[in-house]
């Protein structure tokens, strides 16, 4: 599918889910904060949220970096960051910026010293999406990615969940195998756990090349 039919696809499929996002998301949680934990963030660190969707790993993102930290949160979908911006205004958050763009031309503007790509498949398959955001990362930056994969063939109850669950959510199911393939073409050599019965994943690593050694 071409990237603009996707893309629309993408949109009309989180306007739909923005009211409901948030209970969607509630039992995987703890994978969110498994992500975050790999992040090694630091008081002070600046973070990528990149799909933040409705801002739910804001709080937690927060509790890590602290007041002197910041959070640019990239979201394409209107619906989904009036949600966050509701968010940020609760809790008057005064480090969190939010960009209304899609990752691959959203104008990042910061060097940060972390990602997270929380349950962003789409994006995460755009290589034009994860250059963007590489390229706003600093040497040594901790990238975390985590979503739905395919399990072993032999597991078809978690592929039947997998499928289900990924036909409401992403636009494609191209990549399931290796969702975090392209990013580890940018980033360098990633370390990758399964959890829920194989049918998802976080993948960590961290930024060791200058923008000009990448592919």
């Amino acid at each position: 599918m071409p990237h603009t039919q996707t893309r629309q696809k993408a949109l009309r499929q989180y306007r739909l889910r923005a009211n409901i996002y948030d209970r969607e998301l509630a039992a995987f949680e703890p994978i969110r904060q498994r992500a975050i934990d790999r992040l090694n963030l630091q008081p002070g660190d600046t973070v990528l949220d990149v799909g933040c969707g409705t801002g739910l790993s804001f709080e937690p993102l927060q509790q890590a970096i602290g007041a002197h930290g910041h959070i640019v949160g990239i979201e394409q979908c209107p619906e989904m960051l009036n949600k966050a911006r509701a968010r940020v205004a609760q809790h008057q958050w005064t480090n969190v910026t939010l960009l209304n763009a899609p990752a691959e031309s959203a104008a990042i503007p910061v060097k940060a010293d972390a990602a997270l790509f929380h349950f962003t498949h789409d994006i995460l398959r755009h290589p034009d999406a994860i250059r963007n955001v590489v390229a706003s990362l600093k040497p040594g930056a901790h990238v975390v990615a985590a979503g739905l994969q395919w399990a072993s063939p032999w597991a078809w109850a978690t592929n039947c969940f997998v499928l289900l669950a990924a036909t409401h959510s992403v636009s494609s199911l191209e990549g399931l195998g290796e969702p975090w393939s392209l990013l580890a073409e940018q980033v360098g050599e990633m370390e990758v756990h399964s959890t829920l019965m194989g049918g998802v994943y976080i993948a960590s690593g961290v930024l060791s090349l200058t923008p000009s050694t990448r592919k």
